[in-house]
């Protein structure tokens, strides 16, 4: 205890770590690399904790020693899939301008998440009864809860500014997004009909800010 405490001793265990740690945060990018595209790909049941370590290029139990088991692992890729498409930062911070060219920024990269073939396969898994109830939950925690939940937060901001006039805000970022959805998202999602035209996908989410803001502006 004493040469662990000592001013001669004090560098070593920091200089130590100091090389390590980029490391490790490069192998748990690898593995959350992995996680997203073999989940995605594949399903939560059609991928094991082996096959993610060996396309991570680390062994299993470090795979188990930055995210403990493979629910948590789950949670953990859909949110990271999530904050790569529609990022935070887009949520809280958009761009300049209007705020009906913001909501259209928003839903357009709201729709490219949900739109994408990989994510059309988890939910159609989802929702196929395949899954269990906890992994339904898990996902919905860390997808379209965690998004939701952030959008409410933009929309706080916005009515704090006097631009929105909202009495129930959860309920309002769950309205704004079931509408970026609309019949187009459920015609795709049922297979029904693929990718929209840019000129489609763009008069949809126009009429979506339009029809909210009609709801809610101030």
């Amino acid at each position: 205890m004493t040469r662990q405490t000592s001013p001669a001793s004090v560098p070593a265990p920091v200089r130590n770590p100091g090389p390590g740690r980029p490391k490790d945060l490069a192998k748990r990018a690898a593995i959350l690399d992995a996680a997203k595209r073999m989940f995605l790909e594949q399903g939560y049941q059609g991928v094991s904790m082996d096959q993610i370590a060996a396309a991570a290029g680390v062994s299993k139990l470090t795979v188990y020693s930055h995210f403990g088991d493979k629910e948590t692992l789950f949670s953990e890729a859909i949110a990271a899939k999530c904050r790569e498409v529609l990022p935070d930062e887009l949520l809280l911070n958009p761009p300049e301008g209007p705020l009906r060219a913001q909501l259209v920024a928003i839903g357009h990269a709201f729709f490219t998440l949900i739109s994408s073939e990989e994510a059309l396969r988890i939910h159609r898994m989802m929702n196929t009864g395949t899954g269990e109830e906890a992994l339904r939950l898990l996902f919905w925690n860390a997808g379209p809860r965690r998004v939701q939940d952030v959008f409410a937060q933009f929309l706080q901001a916005r009515v704090d500014e006097g631009q929105l006039r909202i009495d129930d805000v959860p309920l309002a970022a769950s309205q704004f997004f079931s509408l970026l959805k609309g019949e187009l998202y459920s015609r795709m999602s049922c297979g029904l009909c693929g990718a929209p035209a840019p000129e489609q996908l763009a008069r949809h989410l126009e009429a979506t800010a339009d029809f909210f803001l009609r709801a809610y502006a101030a």
